[in-house]
């Protein structure tokens, strides 16, 4: 059904006919035309909407995204990977170390017996062969000997047993070595036992004490004599 509207305009002007079609059907394509309000409504609230909603992101850029973070994924798991082995490798070297330094701290007597056969003499032949081997092995896997004559005591390596002055010396030194020390890396598995020399000052001459005595003795007569007269 149509309908016609007529618009009034300027007087002398012919009125202006407006035909608006309010058929519900469309004749063209047979369907339901929205009502009207209908219409309004969609547009009002589908127009803000469309105003501040961002667009969707295409899949070439979701794509992107997925990958730098499965790539970020992987990054950390490879740094804790490396971490771990690090670790691991760290405790089995500690773990390595205690145990060679175990054997050869049981070793330390056979040590002692071998340094004094050959203080006396006796490390000859075959004997001296089998230690030397003995030494060189040990010495190989970090095993060290330490303390000589001559050396400036350290409490944290050297054992003092017996204590000594002489002038001949500017401080705590080390004259004898009573029982070698060794240590295994860093790590120090028996002290040196040792003798100690100090040093002792120079004995004063009683001369020299008995002139810096006459020094002040006249300042001190002269008081004697001033208060006899007195």
């Amino acid at each position: 059904m149509t309908s016609d509207e007529r618009v009034a305009g300027d007087p002398g002007e012919e009125p202006r006919v407006v035909v608006r079609d309010r058929r519900r059907i469309d004749p063209q394509t047979g369907q339901v035309r929205p009502a009207p309000e209908e219409e309004a409504g969609a547009a009002e609230a589908a127009a803000p909407e469309s105003a501040g909603a961002e667009p969707p992101p295409s899949p070439e850029a979701e794509l992107k995204l997925q990958l730098e973070e499965r790539t970020a994924d992987l990054q950390r798991l490879q740094a804790e990977y490396a971490n771990y082995r690090k670790r691991i490798d760290r405790d089995r070297e500690v773990v390595i170390t205690a145990a060679k330094a175990a054997v050869a701290t049981e070793l330390l007597a056979v040590l002692d017996d071998v340094e004094r056969a050959e203080q006396h003499g006796d490390l000859t032949g075959a004997f001296k062969s089998v230690a030397d081997k003995l030494v060189g092995t040990l010495q190989k896997v970090g095993l060290e000997p330490f303390g000589h004559d001559g050396e400036p005591f350290d409490p944290a390596v050297h054992e003092a047993v017996q204590h000594n002055t002489s002038p001949d010396v500017a401080g705590p030194t080390v004259t004898a070595v009573l029982r070698r020390g060794y240590r295994f890396g860093d790590r120090v598995v028996r002290a040196a036992l040792v003798a100690v020399t100090d040093h002792e000052p120079a004995p004063v001459v009683e001369g020299e004490t008995e002139s810096a005595a006459d020094w002040f003795e006249p300042a001190d007569s002269g008081d004697q004599h001033a208060n006899g007269k007195n």
